[in-house]
């Protein structure tokens, strides 16, 4: 697995990023990292006392016009980095308290990432992405990675292409779940911390209640209880990209939540819930100040 002919997420652009050529993702073959720090606004299952050690990749697979991450999915801000140096900067975090490693949209630079998770840290990691992943790349990743924590966005393929170029994402997404879930199994817990399996993320998008249905009717008739776990996300945040593209442009309503969150009931669901102040910018990482935060 190498940056030449570059497969590794399902857009397959093809080109030789290892000799500088560009594809979707926006980045050539070098390992860039946007940020270092102990993230501690992630599920309570995941950040403790000692939070997450996210290390947030630049770049991104998927694109998609409300991502709250901009300065680093698109302006590719960070430095560049490789395996080596991405592997003391893991252990700088675990020595610092980190309860795990996050990885974040880090599919891009997975030639430089494999060698950096061997051998195994003495924490989880965790394989924090957009859910649009290539099952192949996926088993490369296999006895490496802990917990999965992918987001499954769109059942709906019309939304997935207007909102992030992919009409293919339900069914790409979901095999790569499936995936995830084959190769950990059902989730683990020690006391109140997560040490395996899978938590799907669903980010709740205004005006877009029946995509959130059937995204929910998806877990729930695919996976049996204890299984996975879900968390249904309220913090949808209106950015300057979906500015002047109604109902993306507002917040997600209370009505609109209690929806969904009733949905979640309905299909038996294990996982959690935002509240309504996760709404906000506030919990937006300083990108453009890259590098080390703890």
């Amino acid at each position: 697995m190498d940056y030449t002919n570059c497969t590794l997420c399902p857009r397959a652009c093809g080109v030789n990023r290892a000799a500088g050529e560009l594809g979707y993702c926006g980045l050539p073959g070098r390992v860039r990292v946007a940020k270092l720090m102990r993230h501690f606004w992630e599920e309570p299952v995941l950040a403790g006392p000692g939070g997450s050690g996210a290390v947030f990749f630049s770049g991104c697979t998927l694109g998609c016009r409300f991502c709250q991450n901009d300065a680093i999915s698109r302006e590719a801000v960070g430095l560049e980095s490789d395996s080596k140096a991405l592997r003391r900067a893991m252990e700088e975090l675990i020595a610092q308290g980190a309860e795990n490693i996050d990885l974040v949209t880090p599919t891009q630079f997975l030639p430089d990432l494999l060698p950096a998770l061997t051998p195994r840290l003495p924490v989880p990691v965790v394989y924090n992405c957009g859910g649009y992943e290539r099952v192949e790349t996926l088993r490369a990743l296999e006895g490496l990675v802990d917990i999965y924590l992918p987001d499954l966005k769109y059942a709906d393929g019309a939304l997935g292409a207007r909102l992030s170029g992919a009409g293919d994402y339900f069914s790409v997404a979901t095999r790569a779940i499936e995936e995830m879930v084959r190769q950990t199994g059902p989730y683990r817990m020690e006391g109140e911390r997560m040490v395996g399996g899978v938590l799907i993320r669903h980010l709740i998008l205004p005006g877009q209640i029946e995509n959130s249905l059937r995204v929910l009717d998806w877990i729930g008739e695919t996976f049996p209880k204890g299984t996975v776990l879900v968390s249904l996300m309220r913090q949808y945040t209106p950015m300057p990209r979906v500015m002047g593209m109604p109902p993306f442009d507002r917040r997600v309503t209370e009505e609109e939540y209690q929806a969904v969150l009733s949905w979640m009931y309905l299909n038996d669901l294990e996982g959690f819930t935002q509240e309504a102040e996760a709404a906000s910018q506030s919990y937006i990482p300083d990108f453009l100040n890259s590098g080390k935060e703890s």
